[in-house]
């Protein structure tokens, strides 16, 4: 006889193995083994007459839920059962929090154990933590288990109410969601702002002084004593100076006159100022500041980030990665001042040992902070881990150490000059002890680089110094409209109101994309006009379920039931089945909800109607007493419809394409139509014989009304080859790609050389010879800075012969070879570094940039699944999904059953 032991997911069973004496025998649940059936043929037969059935709640027995193991679980049931027979004891090992607490439930109510049944709990998997885990059992907490049970059941409650809805008022498949819905409208409200921004525009100078022979920018911030208007002071309503603001709002001909005025003044230092400031290093993570920073500085999606983060907490390197705490035990403190101690030096070290307070609202799991496993850290060429796995570690491991370093201090420097009647400023920063900086900047990839860009220096000046003036030039800018959500704006949000659960925002975002809510774009989230409906209905007719304090509030219950402070029932009654509840509302006012005017979207200062037909957005208008309707582009967002573009759309239905000429060489017609993608130009028409003319979109920024008959010529003969290559005779094309713009050098079997055309090239007219130019640049090279002055040269490196030389950065001294910079320890001087030294650092660094390199251009690499999911490919190490994931993803789930795992633990939001 031996020991069962159970966890979610076969890769935490394999790695939590390792750590078990040779008699326990580890099984994976895949997930929930129970959930409440998805589909009409999961419903037993015995009640599938019932009204409530396809609800899979029962509101009239006190909101029994109906589960059921779905079909792709029944194997893995029966292989449980079967493993529990040969076992004289059942250890429950699953996560500890209230899903993982849930799953050992519901594992319970299926294989009816008549073994002692014990609950082990850990936050890493790690030999030490499952040997304490072990001595420390408990029993099943039933509180978290009724807080899951009763998030499920109102999530089921909202999406199953609603979600019939709108299919029956705007579209086929639509879904609402306690959060989703919540998230979809704050989407939808910054894309209103940015349609209602009206743009504002100023002007300021710009001088380039000269002081002790150093050069340094200043900017014109007074005239007379009166502060320059710059963008924060304009109302984005009207496009105007806010009322109320004192301040000079200067435009192109002024500011053209005061820098001829200005520019022979004579021009001096009045007020210089130094302040000194200290930076401590942020908090460690916690589930949604991992996913905000990995969104941030690796373009990872939280969906990727989780399940990263899920593959690298089962294959035990990081603890437990669903938590709000920013705790760090005494354990991990120890560990990362050791890493600071070694990799730093003792001067980086913090003077005591940092502890963070969790401070965001409805924190809850008793769980550490996100960090690398064990007593001692792993330093990331330690892991052996690459790809998107390496860079996630990475950052974890950094932003760890960092917590136990010393604060960076810095200097803000700031010198005010006058000349007439204006003022300027000038701002530098100095460097003064980087501390916490070596190791981990906020938002930037590289510290160093980070350091770089965050220095500036002034050259030193007094009080009453005149400083000359060597160029003053007028600028003018205009103001932007208010920033679209990113995955980590958004991420950001959610938490500090205080709706839904870090650990479900992943499962939230996918589902606002994966619905056609929203499209992610330059990893911004851009609302669809089908966003636009569906929060109009809500907010209409079910004000408080998009609420942003009412969701929080009911998040903030849900934490007081798995506290055992509130009573879950007479909640739930209240808010299905009360007067005012949830089923009365829907059956009070379905048959007021007119699906015309819901299928409507209301956009302020556009006079066409738009709705949401069955195959998308479209514009309709009156013509000659006709109703015209033209689909809107996929590309085309809520916020820049304008009339211009309606006229274009409709005219094209009505008119037929505007045709630019005929083709010299086809004499074939050229038209230009916009279509699902945006605008572009055919050759000739789409006829059955030819049913796909040729066609060629249009560069970016181009219009429509920009394109002459020259221009559509071109685009049409795109690629075009401009020559061959003098060193291999191969073509050298230029073309217009989904990146932009370019050249390439084709050799086929040798491959393809490409680089993109610079700004003020012209795909159109680029010739040979600049083609050649471009390509004989160096990849990764091109508009660098340039390289500063070695304080001492060391020698040519054995490999390449190279310089080999160490430099002064902001951070301390540090090596270079080539494009590898290695910082000197802490304890080695400029004159005491030999060459080997020099060469051992750099060949540490080279490793390091090797494999983050290899991440970020496209390499595949394993993920974790979210929640008892195994290991899968099928993701590009941008962040982005592959060409082929669906069919990668249905393949691996064929080859590798626990695949299908990934889905069973997430929180249902839709």
């Amino acid at each position: 006889m031996s020991t069962l032991v159970i966890v979610e997911s076969p890769t935490k069973a394999r790695t939590i193995r390792n750590y078990l004496p040779s008699d326990y025998r580890v099984e994976a649940s895949m997930g929930h083994v129970r959930d409440l059936p998805k589909s009409a043929s999961e419903i037993p037969p015995a009640v599938k007459g019932e009204k409530w059935a396809q609800l899979g709640v029962n509101p009239d027995a006190d909101f029994e839920p109906l589960y059921v193991v779905p079909s792709d679980k029944k194997k893995v049931v029966k292989e449980l059962k079967a493993a529990l027979k040969e076992a004289n004891e059942l250890v429950l090992a699953t996560d500890e929090d209230r899903e993982g607490e849930s799953i050992s439930w519901h594992l319970l109510q299926v294989l009816k154990p008549k073994v002692p049944i014990k609950r082990m709990v850990f936050h890493e998997i790690t030999e030490e933590a499952i040997q304490v885990a072990l001595t420390n059992c408990r029993n099943i907490n039933d509180q978290l288990v009724r807080a899951q049970e009763t998030r499920r059941i109102l999530d089921r409650l909202v999406g199953y109410t609603l979600s019939p809805l709108l299919w029956k008022k705007i579209a086929w498949g639509l879904s609402a969601g306690r959060v989703q819905s919540v998230a979809v409208k704050l989407l939808v409200k910054r894309e209103q702002a940015r349609r209602a921004f009206r743009k504002g525009s100023y002007w300021d100078l710009k001088a380039t002084l000269l002081a002790s022979e150093s050069p340094f920018e200043a900017k014109l911030v007074a005239l007379d004593g009166t502060r320059l208007a710059t963008g924060s002071d304009f109302d984005e309503n009207t496009g105007q100076v806010a009322a109320g603001r004192q301040v000079v709002l200067l435009h192109e001909a002024e500011a053209n006159a005061l820098r001829e005025r200005l520019q022979a003044g004579g021009w001096t230092v009045s007020n210089l100022e130094e302040r000194p400031a200290t930076r401590k290093p942020s908090a460690p993570f916690t589930t949604s500041t991992l996913q905000q920073e990995s969104n941030r500085k690796l373009r990872l999606s939280a969906r990727d980030t989780m399940r990263i983060a899920q593959s690298l907490y089962e294959q035990g390197y990081i603890t437990y990665m669903r938590t709000d705490s920013v705790h760090l035990s005494e354990q991990a403190i120890a560990a990362a001042r050791s890493c600071v101690e070694q990799k730093y030096g003792h001067n980086y070290l913090s003077p005591k040992p940092r502890q963070y307070a969790t401070k965001s609202k409805g924190a809850q799991e008793a769980h550490e902070a996100i960090r690398p496993a064990g007593s001692t850290f792993r330093t990331p060429q330690e892991t052996g881990l690459s790809g998107r796995e390496l860079a996630l570690y990475d950052l974890i491991w950094k932003r760890t150490v960092a917590t136990q370093m010393a604060n960076a201090r810095q200097t803000h420097v700031t010198a005010t000059i006058d000349v007439d009647n204006a003022t300027f400023r000038a701002t530098g920063k100095r460097i003064d002890f980087p501390g916490f900086f070596r190791a981990y900047v906020e938002g930037s990839d590289d510290p160093d680089a980070a350091l770089d860009d965050q220095e500036v220096i002034l050259p030193p000046m007094a009080v009453a110094d005149p400083v000359s003036c060597t160029e003053l030039e007028a600028i003018g800018h205009e103001t932007q409209p208010p920033a679209r959500y990113t995955e980590a704006t958004l991420v950001k949000t959610l938490e500090s109101e205080g709706i839904g659960r870090p650990s479900t925002y992943a499962t939230v975002i996918g589902t606002i994309i994966d619905r056609g809510y929203a499209q992610l774009a330059n990893n911004s989230l851009i609302p669809t006009f089908t966003a636009f409906a569906v929060t109009s209905l809500l907010e209409n007719h079910f004000p408080d379920l998009v609420d942003e304090g009412f969701t929080a509030r009911m998040e903030q219950t849900l934490d007081e039931i798995s506290t055992g402070s509130a009573d879950w029932l007479p909640y739930l009654r209240e808010f299905y089945s009360g007067n005012d509840g949830l089923e009365q509302q829907v059956q009070q006012r379905e048959n007021q909800i007119d699906p015309q005017q819901a299928r409507t979207v209301d956009l302020n200062g556009l006079e066409a109607t738009v709705r949401i037909g069955r195959y998308g957005p479209y514009i309709e208008a009156e013509n000659n007493g006709d109703s015209v309707r033209a689909s809107i582009p996929n590309d085309m967002t809520p916020a820049d419809l304008d009339a211009d573009q309606v006229e274009m759309l409709l005219k094209q239905k009505t008119e037929g394409p505007d045709k630019v000429g005929l083709h010299p060489d086809t004499g074939e017609p050229i038209f230009v139509l916009v279509g699902a993608y945006g605008p572009y130009v055919q050759l000739g028409e789409a006829t059955d014989d030819r049913p796909k003319p040729k066609r060629a979109s249009l560069p970016k920024g181009m219009t429509p009304d920009d394109v002459t008959l020259e221009i559509a010529v071109g685009l049409l003969s795109l690629p075009r080859t401009l020559g061959y290559h003098p060193e291999t005779n191969a073509p050298v094309k230029a073309g217009l790609g989904r990146f932009g713009p370019y050249v390439v050098h084709d050799q086929g079997k040798e491959g393809k050389d490409y680089r993109s055309l610079k700004k003020n090239d012209d795909v159109l007219t680029v010739d040979l010879a600049r083609a050649l130019e471009l390509l004989a640049e160096p990849k990764g090279r091109r508009g660098r800075r340039k390289s500063a002055t070695p304080l001492r040269e060391l020698g040519q490196h054995p490999d390449d012969g190279e310089l080999v030389a160490v430099y002064d950065g902001p951070y301390g001294h540090y090596v270079k070879h080539g494009k590898v910079n290695a910082s000197l320890p802490e304890d080695t001087s400029v004159e005491n570094v030999t060459l080997e030294q020099a060469l051992g650092l750099l060949a540490a660094k080279a490793a390091t940039t090797k494999t983050k390199r290899r991440s970020t251009k496209g390499s595949t690499s394993k993920s974790g699944t979210s929640k008892g999911g195994t290991a899968k490919k099928g993701t590009s190490a941008k962040g982005g999904r592959t060409k082929g994931r669906s069919s990668k993803t249905a393949a691996s789930r064929k080859s590798n059953p626990s695949a299908k795992s990934s889905t069973a633990r997430k929180d249902k939001e839709s």
